[in-house]
């Protein structure tokens, strides 16, 4: 090997390689802190701040340095320096020297810079690289005197398949390689799930720490990055999930190789528990032949790494370029083409007046330190470019340094927390170069003012980024709820007057008597979480609630229409509580209680007790002279007919009483009729059940026993009469609300009596016929037309004559009109206006 190609060292060197999980970081730290003195590069700034408080911690903040391109802390006694790989300070000797995640050496972007790492970089005493084991076959080229460590994975990782994004596992993250993506996948589990955290490689390192720890303190269970949770981040992951198998990587899309993969599936399961991953979204599933890679951590080794001279020659920018491109020692080293700074070399190398003042070395080694700022967006927009030839340009005349006002001017720009997610991670990707630029103390006047300036706009955008992120792609109240729930925490509760239900200071929605109705903007598993929610915040309320309508007097409760039980409660608004179900007899209902998620079984039987009470008290009221012919004491077949009576809820057709009819003396019609029963020709009924209330009673007490649903509407008050086709009803709900179907009419059966009577005179005052007279149509309240129809359905024959329409009693008796009358077709109405129609009626008589 080349001597230029890595120093001689007498110190040990070890590679300690292996999957994620496997405890190689915590070794090296151990390592190091057994030295004197010690380095160490990891490959993010945020995995350098992480392990610089847990290092400082145990030596002391005055032993330990933190040097990255935007954050340097340097006690002038520091013996331990914690850096990025690109700022390690290699002029300082060291005894121990470590750099992370040494298999980046193969990356396209940064790769050059580990390599040259591994080339160059050792401790007087001990070297140490970490990463993974595709490495090795190329480090022991490299570094043939290097001495390896295989180190295992503490636990295991398997294979799931397909899960949809709704039905992962908690503590699991979905990952995707686009912002969009990301943001359409964390919406989908804010939707279903109640929230997410999310990570991009676009965010500072403040504002994803703020959402990690979001995650880790169980504020939510999901979330939702891209590959940037491949690399220093350690979670509590059960579960890893696909999205995407292919990424965007700079120079076009590609699919993920198995060892990125691993990489990332990695992330599940940390120390001794074990992980999974699997696919989800769009993705079905992954190839047996990569699970198996992936599962068993064997992957195909590196074939070749990204290098880049570190013998640059500074005599000109010409000199410079050929230097950078100067031919790798080895083939299977490969030349870096594409890396940010070289870019920038190209595009400020065409500048005129850039190359008049790059005219010695110093110069030119300005000009490629200025290249060397880093832009975040990783673009090289004409913005970035600009920004750097304004830099080198001041920086090259009058006193060499950046002018304080223009500076200040910059950072100005970008000191506003106003603006939508996109605004603010561009104004960090622009804020986190000034940070770089104000550590450069050589090009910069009071760099620790400007330091402080670049870091407190950072943090104010990267709080206010963590903020909008929060807000979009987390519901803070379900956040919570599942928190406490998972802790097993009591829950603080408070019930306004109107009925909404505050829980640890969050609106979950409203309790409506004894009925807890979650906020409906919640669905899915934020919903159910409200619900258990409810039941254990709510579970001290219940009694009190409870005890408050036992001692509810009658008249603060009201039957529904629709067979619902309401209750008046304190602040004067109504609440279901109940509704009726079938019971034993048609006059005695059941009552079925509401609220079974927040009642305990005696509260329940608590509140149907009560609410049973009640209605047996409605039925007696409204229904009081049944209820009390029902209570009297009679002969058997006044009893029998009475019994009938209440089946029928207050009537019975003539036909369906007949026999008992017959059987009564005339003392028991008096004792019955004494009671409120009336005898007619047509029906036996109580005429004070013929009342608004007694009708709606009865209609929702007959819709209940025979589980009509809808519950039929009664007619309004006061109706005697109206067109079949008006109203359709279920067969038998009519006779039960004390209306007879007469051909195209629906009347009320006192009407019919009366109707009745009078055809019955008017037959008597005729020669054996009569014609429909002003009187009986008035009673009901039709036509000439629809009279033929209702007497017809009494039993009448009409026939034409030269005067009209004459109706007749048959000769021959009808045979006795059935208890149940046909049923009412309303899909077809009666056309009783046409001469076709009056004849049909003539020969299909009898009663509908």
């Amino acid at each position: 090997m080349d001597a230029h190609t890595h120093p001689s060292s007498a110190g040990r060197i070890t590679a300690v390689l292996g999957p994620t999980n496997t405890g190689k970081t915590y070794l090296a730290i151990e390592r190091m802190l057994g030295h004197a003195s010690g380095m160490i590069g990891f490959p993010l700034r945020l995995l350098a701040r992480e392990n610089y408080d847990r290092i400082a911690r145990i030596k002391g903040a005055g032993m330990v340095a933190l040097i990255t391109g935007e954050e340097k802390i340097v006690p002038p006694r520091a013996r331990y320096f914690v850096c990025t790989v690109e700022s390690m300070p290699l002029d300082r000797r060291v005894s121990f020297l470590a750099v992370d995640e040494i298999q980046l050496c193969a990356d396209r972007e940064r790769g050059h810079v580990f390599t040259d790492r591994l080339l160059h970089a050792r401790g007087l005493d001990e070297t140490m690289f970490l990463g993974s084991d595709t490495i090795r076959p190329l480090l022991k080229r490299l570094i043939p005197q290097a001495e390896f460590i295989s180190r295992q994975r503490f636990s295991t990782l398997s294979y799931t398949g397909y899960k949809k994004v709704t039905r992962l596992p908690r503590r699991s993250a979905v990952v995707a390689f686009s912002a969009s993506d990301v943001y359409s996948l964390a919406e989908l589990v804010r939707r279903q799930r109640g929230g997410t955290a999310v990570v991009l490689g676009a965010l500072s390192p403040r504002a994803r720490n703020a959402q990690i720890d979001m995650y880790q303190a169980g504020e939510v269970d999901y979330l939702v990055a891209t590959d940037a949770i491949g690399m220093g981040l350690n979670m509590d992951l059960d579960h890893v999930a696909f999205a995407r198998l292919g990424k965007f990587d700079g120079r076009g899309p590609r699919r993920l190789t198995a060892a990125e993969m691993g990489q990332i599936a990695g992330r599940a399961g940390r120390h001794m528990s074990d992980g999974s991953f699997g696919t989800t979204a769009e993705v079905e599933g992954i190839d047996e032949e990569m699970v198996e890679q992936i599962e068993n951590h064997a992957f195909e080794p590196l074939k070749a790494l990204t290098w880049r001279s570190s013998s640059l020659d500074f005599r000109s920018v010409g000199s410079l370029q050929r230097s950078l491109e100067a031919r790798a020692p080895y083939p299977f080293l490969m030349r870096q083409r594409d890396a940010g700074d070289t870019l920038a070399l190209e595009v400020l190398s065409r500048n005129e007046q850039l190359l008049a003042r790059a005219r010695n070395a110093p110069t030119v080694r300005l000009l490629w330190e200025v290249c060397q700022i880093p832009d975040f967006r990783k673009l090289l927009t004409d913005h970035h470019t600009a920004l750097l030839t304004r830099i080198y340009l001041q920086l090259t005349e009058g006193a060499n340094r950046l002018g304080t006002d223009w500076v200040a001017k910059q950072l100005d720009q970008f000191d506003s927390t106003n603006g939508d997610i996109e605004t603010l991670v561009e104004r960090i990707a622009h804020i986190r170069t000034w940070n770089y630029i104000a550590h450069r103390g050589d090009w910069i006047d009071d760099p620790q003012h400007w330091q402080e300036r670049a870091r407190g706009i950072e943090d104010r955008l990267s709080d206010a980024l963590h903020e909008r992120l929060t807000q979009r792609f987390v519901d803070r109240r379900s956040a919570v709820l599942v928190k406490r729930l998972k802790d097993q925490d009591e829950l603080i509760a408070i019930v306004r007057r109107d009925g909404e239900v505050l829980v640890e200071g969050h609106a979950i929605g409203r309790l409506d008597g004894l009925n807890f109705i979650a906020d409906d903007k919640a669905i899915g598993e934020e919903a159910k979480a409200l619900r258990t929610a409810a039941r254990r915040a709510l579970s001290g309320e219940m009694p009190g609630r409870v005890r408050r309508l036992e001692e509810t007097p009658d008249t603060g409760f009201r039957l529904l229409p629709d067979g619902g039980i309401s209750w008046k409660q304190e602040a004067g608004d109504e609440a279901v509580v109940g509704r009726l179900r079938p019971g034993g007899s048609i006059l005695r209902p059941g009552v079925e209680p509401f609220g079974d998620d927040l009642l305990t079984p005696g509260l329940r039987d608590r509140v149907e007790q009560r609410l049973a009470g009640w209605l047996a008290a409605a039925v007696a009221d409204a229904l009081g002279p049944l209820a009390k012919a029902l209570d009297a004491d009679l002969p058997g077949p006044a009893r029998g007919l009475v019994f009938q009576l209440g089946e029928g809820l207050g009537g019975l057709s003539i036909g369906a009483a007949g026999a008992m009819l017959s059987a009564l003396q005339p003392a028991d019609r008096k004792k019955l009729t004494r009671l409120g029963i009336r005898f007619g020709t047509e029906s036996v009924f109580f005429p004070a059940l013929l009342k608004p209330k007694a009708v709606a009673l009865r209609a929702v007490l007959w819709s209940v026993q025979h589980k009509a649903r809808p519950i039929p509407h009664p007619p309004a008050p006061g109706r005697v009469s109206f067109a079949t086709d008006e109203a359709p009803a279920p067969d038998g709900f009519y006779p039960a609300i004390g209306y007879a179907v007469l051909g195209p009419r629906v009347l009320r059966i006192d009407m019919v009596e009366r109707i009745a009577a009078i055809a019955r005179g008017l037959l008597r005052e005729g020669d054996g016929s009569f014609a429909a007279s002003p009187e009986l149509l008035s009673l009901a309240g039709c036509g000439a037309v629809e009279m033929v129809g209702i007497l017809t359905a009494l039993g009448y024959r009409a026939s034409i004559d030269e005067t009209g329409t004459r109706f007749r009693k048959p000769k021959r008796q009808p045979k006795p009109r059935s208890a149940k009358p046909k049923p009412v077709e309303p899909a077809r109405p009666q056309a009783f206006d046409s001469p076709f129609a009056v004849l049909k009626a003539l020969g299909s008589g009898g009663r509908r």
